[in-house]
């Protein structure tokens, strides 16, 4: 778990979370929903990812986000509510389409596969907009 006095000092799983996030064009964050927000271990590790601070490997980040969940909202709370955390690291969400998969039980078969064809299509239009977004905020390369 973060703790602030280890900050200095992170994990190597940390560290390695961290050099992931550096390299990546953009982040696509998949969560479930609970209790109206994001689970414990999700905010644990953007925390972790986000510390010292002046270290925060999420900076200029464009990103998107996504869920599933039983119920018939889907994961819109837990969303905006990584939204709200997003302001706080300088990350840039992409708005549309939102991906907030509802009665998640009837749209993934036995072996968790997705059969909604509807939302496999919202899904290829948000991974789509991403690389768009993506390309659009980021700095041009340095002239050679």
């Amino acid at each position: 778990m973060f703790n602030q006095d280890d900050e200095k000092s992170p994990p190597s799983s940390v560290v390695e979370l961290k050099k992931r996030i550096r390299r990546a064009d953009a982040v696509l964050i998949v969560t479930p929903e609970y209790n109206y927000s994001i689970p414990g271990i999700l905010k644990n590790a953007i925390d972790w990812a986000s510390r010292p601070h002046g270290d925060n490997a999420w900076s200029g980040k464009s990103a998107a986000i996504m869920g599933a969940s039983l119920g018939a909202i889907g994961t819109a709370r837990a969303q905006y509510h990584l939204r709200q955390i997003f302001v706080a690291f300088n990350l840039f969400p992409l708005n549309q389409p939102e991906i907030t998969i509802a009665d998640a039980a009837h749209r993934f078969d036995e072996d968790g596969n997705l059969i909604h064809k509807p939302t496999k299509q919202l899904i290829q239009e948000l991974l789509r907009n991403l690389v768009d977004w993506t390309r659009r905020i980021s700095p041009a390369p340095p002239e050679r």
